[in-house]
Protein backbone atom coordinates (compact mmCIF):
# COMPACT_ATOMS: atom_id res chain seq x y z
CA UNK A 1 0.00 0.00 0.00
CA UNK A 2 0.94 3.24 -0.67
CA UNK A 3 1.17 6.99 1.16
CA UNK A 4 0.32 10.52 0.38
CA UNK A 5 2.49 13.09 2.02
CA UNK A 6 1.45 16.64 2.07
CA UNK A 7 3.91 19.37 2.35
CA UNK A 8 4.00 22.74 3.77
CA UNK A 9 6.42 24.71 4.57
CA UNK A 10 6.76 27.43 6.60
CA UNK A 11 9.51 29.29 4.40
CA UNK A 12 8.10 32.49 2.23
CA UNK A 13 7.75 32.20 -1.42
CA UNK A 14 7.48 28.08 -1.09
CA UNK A 15 4.81 26.02 -2.47
CA UNK A 16 2.98 23.08 -1.39
CA UNK A 17 4.07 19.92 -2.42
CA UNK A 18 1.98 16.34 -2.45
CA UNK A 19 3.87 13.30 -3.05
CA UNK A 20 1.81 10.35 -3.91
CA UNK A 21 2.64 6.73 -4.39
CA UNK A 22 5.25 6.54 -1.34
CA UNK A 23 6.16 2.94 0.12
CA UNK A 24 6.92 2.08 3.91
CA UNK A 25 10.51 1.13 5.31
CA UNK A 26 11.84 4.65 4.51
CA UNK A 27 12.26 8.09 6.59
CA UNK A 28 10.26 10.81 6.20
CA UNK A 29 13.65 12.65 5.56
CA UNK A 30 14.69 9.89 3.38
CA UNK A 31 11.44 10.56 1.47
CA UNK A 32 11.74 14.28 1.12
CA UNK A 33 15.60 14.19 -0.23
CA UNK A 34 14.05 11.51 -2.71
CA UNK A 35 11.80 13.57 -4.43
CA UNK A 36 14.12 16.48 -4.10
CA UNK A 37 13.37 18.59 -0.73
CA UNK A 38 15.43 20.05 1.22
CA UNK A 39 15.15 18.77 4.78
CA UNK A 40 19.02 19.93 6.60
CA UNK A 41 20.19 16.71 8.38
CA UNK A 42 23.75 17.60 9.75
CA UNK A 43 24.18 14.41 11.38
CA UNK A 44 23.07 12.19 8.29
CA UNK A 45 20.10 10.93 9.91
CA UNK A 46 21.27 8.87 13.18
CA UNK A 47 19.31 11.23 15.55
CA UNK A 48 22.12 13.05 16.85
CA UNK A 49 21.08 16.44 16.19
CA UNK A 50 17.90 18.56 15.76
CA UNK A 51 18.25 19.70 12.05
CA UNK A 52 15.69 17.86 10.45
CA UNK A 53 13.26 18.83 12.59
CA UNK A 54 9.61 18.97 11.05
CA UNK A 55 5.79 19.15 12.54
CA UNK A 56 3.44 16.04 11.91
CA UNK A 57 0.15 17.62 11.46
CA UNK A 58 -1.23 14.48 10.48
CA UNK A 59 -1.18 10.77 10.45
CA UNK A 60 1.23 10.20 13.43
CA UNK A 61 0.06 6.74 13.31
CA UNK A 62 1.59 5.64 10.43
CA UNK A 63 5.10 6.49 11.57
CA UNK A 64 7.37 4.97 14.10
CA UNK A 65 6.54 6.62 17.87
CA UNK A 66 8.33 9.19 19.72
CA UNK A 67 11.84 7.83 21.68
CA UNK A 68 12.71 9.13 24.34
CA UNK A 69 15.95 10.04 22.48
CA UNK A 70 14.25 11.79 19.54
CA UNK A 71 12.48 13.72 22.11
CA UNK A 72 15.54 14.92 23.89
CA UNK A 73 17.18 16.25 20.47
CA UNK A 74 13.53 18.01 19.71
CA UNK A 75 13.62 19.83 23.09
CA UNK A 76 16.86 21.46 21.18
CA UNK A 77 15.27 22.11 17.90
CA UNK A 78 14.00 25.70 17.35
CA UNK A 79 10.61 26.05 17.86
CA UNK A 80 9.42 22.79 18.98
CA UNK A 81 5.80 22.10 19.26
CA UNK A 82 3.99 19.14 20.07
CA UNK A 83 3.78 17.71 16.34
CA UNK A 84 7.64 18.31 16.46
CA UNK A 85 9.44 15.20 15.43
CA UNK A 86 12.32 14.19 13.61
CA UNK A 87 12.25 13.89 9.74
CA UNK A 88 14.92 10.65 10.06
CA UNK A 89 12.86 8.97 13.00
CA UNK A 90 9.67 8.90 11.12
CA UNK A 91 10.08 5.86 9.41
CA UNK A 92 6.48 4.70 7.72
CA UNK A 93 4.88 1.64 9.12
CA UNK A 94 4.42 -1.24 6.78
CA UNK A 95 0.39 -0.98 6.73
CA UNK A 96 -3.00 -0.09 4.46
CA UNK A 97 -1.25 3.46 3.58
CA UNK A 98 -2.86 6.88 4.21
CA UNK A 99 -2.51 10.35 4.21
CA UNK A 100 0.55 12.07 6.03
CA UNK A 101 0.80 15.58 6.64
CA UNK A 102 3.71 17.84 7.14
CA UNK A 103 4.93 21.40 7.72
CA UNK A 104 8.89 21.97 7.11
CA UNK A 105 10.34 24.78 9.21
CA UNK A 106 11.98 27.67 7.53
CA UNK A 107 15.18 26.58 7.13
CA UNK A 108 16.80 29.74 6.22
CA UNK A 109 17.75 30.03 10.18
CA UNK A 110 20.42 27.04 9.52
CA UNK A 111 22.38 29.42 6.71
CA UNK A 112 25.03 30.66 9.02
CA UNK A 113 25.63 27.04 10.80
Amino acid sequence: MMYTINIQFEEKGKQPQTLTNIGFGESLLEVLLDNKIELHHNCGGVCACSTCHLYVEKGEEFIEELSDREEDFIDRAINPRLTSRLGCQCVLHQSAGGEINITLPDQTQFLGE
